[in-house]
């Protein structure tokens, strides 16, 4: 009968187990996971002759991105798809931001806050405009919360304290497949022992969704009336009834109902998704849910909370907020950041033609760009730095293959209530990471500086 020895590493609650065969079988506890905005930190990685065999406790859209890593090795940098060496690439990239009048800088939802600080310095060095993809998601709640405030709390405090839990515009079964299991629906909290039966749960929606299915309570909103069932939400817990015919946006007694619920229960949560934000004059629609919640507190405990999507989305704002005072679409062009959203935006600029040389810092919210902002972007150098199973989306001028944090490098991702998640590393790569490669370019661009004119 074969023996093996068990070697526990308490650092990081790693287990190593060697076999009598000779290979190395190891465990990697508490691993944090970017694939959305959960941050799931509690995933169990299995290692085998350094590669990723198992994930387990990883969901369905996790799983397959843990399993798939170091699938492939492209060149740690390629120069019109050809391979280069990275201080080749380097001095390539930095010849054609030194050149362009108008450069973008665009993405970091996949980077960490070391990558996203490296992006901050160069934009500001070159003077370009630096944009995250939340421009293209999140931007009108932005607007709202900077109208109205937010009442927020962290996702541990759902957990422990929320009774009623609303997903507005949301269907986190499916693009956020963990969010029930640990935050908000089912777990067992401090004051709500009872788990799931302890909670109420309702999703408002304009049609049935998979969470519809796991609810309590599914609210019915007509296309586009988000912004009238809120008002009249905001109406019917002022103790105002509803005017005789006026639209109100979803089935008049599920809305009495509600509002009756969220005044009696003792703390309660609305996560509210793109399909309130993304509608219309959505930010006017964010507004009213917050200005709703702003509103509950008179009656009660009450919070609202972005369902942020991809990885480290919340991080990119973050940093771009304490670096420039704006969360997003910021232009550096004048020495000084200016913010307006539209004008700034990666989007709007690429459409109106207006940039001439972009660096994409993650190239896969391209595909969420309009057709007419791609075809632009194709005709301009463009630099994209890319994880090594990331096919870029356009064929970039200079590609950069970077390491991934929280698997080959560490770093820090912050969860969609904005807490800040310490990433591990637990595979080699000889790929540097994306702030070390804006780093390069940075020192580059500095070494070779020459006088700019400015866009204006």
């Amino acid at each position: 009968m074969r023996r093996h020895r068990t070697r526990r590493i308490t650092h990081g609650r790693q287990w190593a187990c060697r076999l009598a065969s000779g290979t190395a079988v190891e465990l990697i506890e508490n691993v944090a996971c970017t694939v959305c905005g959960c941050v799931c930190d509690d995933l169990r990685i299995t290692l085998d002759q350094g590669r990723v065999i198992q994930a387990d406790g990883a969901c369905r859209l996790a799983e397959p991105w843990f399993l798939g890593q170091d699938s492939r090795q492209p060149p740690v940098a390629q120069i019109d798809g050809q391979p280069a060496s990275l201080e080749v690439a380097v001095a390539r990239t930095a010849e054609i931001l030194r050149a362009s009048r108008s450069p973008l800088i665009y993405g970091l939802s996949r980077s960490s806050t070391e990558g996203q600080q490296a992006a901050v310095a160069l934009a500001d060095r070159i003077g370009a405009t630096i944009d995250t993809t939340a421009s293209l998601c999140h931007a009108p709640s932005v607007l709202a919360l900077q109208q109205a405030g937010e009442s927020t709390c962290s996702l541990g405090e759902v957990k422990n304290r929320a009774d009623l839990v609303i997903f507005w515009g949301s269907n986190p079964v499916e693009s956020h497949p963990r969010h029930f299991e640990r935050y908000s629906v089912l777990p067992q909290g401090q004051f709500i022992p009872g788990g799931r039966t302890g909670r109420f749960v309702v999703v408002a929606d304009v049609r049935p969704t998979a969470s519809t299915e796991a609810a309590d309570l599914f609210l019915p909103v007509e296309a586009g009336r988000d912004f009238e069932a809120l008002w009249t939400l905001r109406s019917l817990v002022r103790g105002l009834p509803a005017e005789p015919m006026a639209p109100t946006g979803a089935p008049i007694g599920l809305l009495q109902d509600l509002a009756g619920r969220m005044k009696a229960c003792r703390c309660g949560v609305a996560f509210f998704g793109l399909g309130l934000s993304m509608t219309g004059l959505g930010h006017r629609s964010v507004e009213a849910l917050l200005l709703l919640v702003r509103d509950l507190n008179d009656y009660t405990r009450f919070y609202a909370r972005r369902m942020r999507v991809q990885g480290d989305v919340a991080g990119a704002d973050s940093v771009l907020a304490w670096q420039t005072g704006y969360p997003f679409s910021v232009n550096l062009a004048r020495g000084y950041p200016r913010y307006n959203p539209g004008e700034f935006s990666a989007q709007d600029m690429l459409e109106r033609g207006e940039v001439d040389a972009c660096l994409l810092v993650g190239s896969e919210g391209v595909v969420r760009f309009s057709a007419a902002a791609v075809a632009h972007l194709q005709r301009i150098p463009t630099i994209a730095l890319d994880y090594p199973t990331m096919e870029s989306a356009i064929l970039p001028t200079v590609r950069f293959t970077t390491a991934v944090y929280g698997v080959h490098r560490p770093g820090t991702a912050y969860r969609m209530d904005e807490i800040p998640i310490p990433l591990r590393a637990f595979l080699p790569t000889g790929y540097p990471s994306d702030g070390d490669v804006l780093k390069m370019i940075g020192e580059k661009c500095k070494a070779n500086h020459q006088e700019r004119p400015t866009t204006d």
